[in-house]
């Protein structure tokens, strides 16, 4: 089973990932759960949105408490709680600008990958919703839902500017591609 915590603030559209997320592992027929968790319920504070994913039905109904990956909207969030979620192999990929030599520094021993989506995001013209790229970047990290799946999901799912969220999930997808490429030389 594939357990992957999302972590954001309110407003920042971690639970609508999570959604789009569990949208995209459905179509490909697997089963799915997916449930959120709001601190203040606000703007602002912390929000989680969990997903199981598996081949036959998911009986277990507790939160997660180890991840096979985290994505994590706002790096300031990485710490505590969130890492105590993490083993060694857990695939951590994080809203940051920051190199990942630099957070192999402040947090050593967890398998970082920073993807800056809000660049991505503002240069394909969504500001600073990063829900795309980022989805983009674990697609690959993961190596699921199949990028396909992930931008029809996101196309049926958008309101509007599907070609923008289209090129900033497949730009998401390719910085992972690269960070993974650096780490495999």
């Amino acid at each position: 089973m594939l357990q992957i915590i999302i972590q954001g603030r309110g407003g920042q559209g971690a639970q609508t990932a999570g959604n789009l997320l569990a949208m995209a592992f459905f179509a490909e027929g697997r089963e799915v759960q997916s449930f959120a968790s709001y601190g203040g319920a606000r703007r602002g504070t912390p929000v989680s949105s969990f997903i199981r994913v598996d081949e036959r039905p998911i009986r277990v109904r507790c939160d997660i408490e180890r991840a096979d990956a985290i994505l994590c909207f706002d790096a300031s969030l990485l710490e505590g709680r969130l890492l105590a979620t993490a083993r060694p192999d857990t695939l951590i990929v994080v809203n940051s600008s920051r190199s990942p030599e630099q957070f192999a520094e402040t947090l050593p021993g967890y398998r970082i990958i920073p993807v800056d989506g809000v660049s991505i995001s503002r240069r394909h013209g969504l500001g600073r919703i990063v829900n795309s790229a980022l989805l983009g970047a674990l697609a690959r990290v993961i190596e699921a839902p199949k990028l396909e799946e992930l931008t029809r999901t996101l196309v049926a799912e958008a309101p509007k500017l599907h070609d923008e969220n289209i090129a900033a999930c497949e730009e998401g997808y390719r910085r992972a591609e690269a960070q993974l490429q650096m780490v495999a030389a």
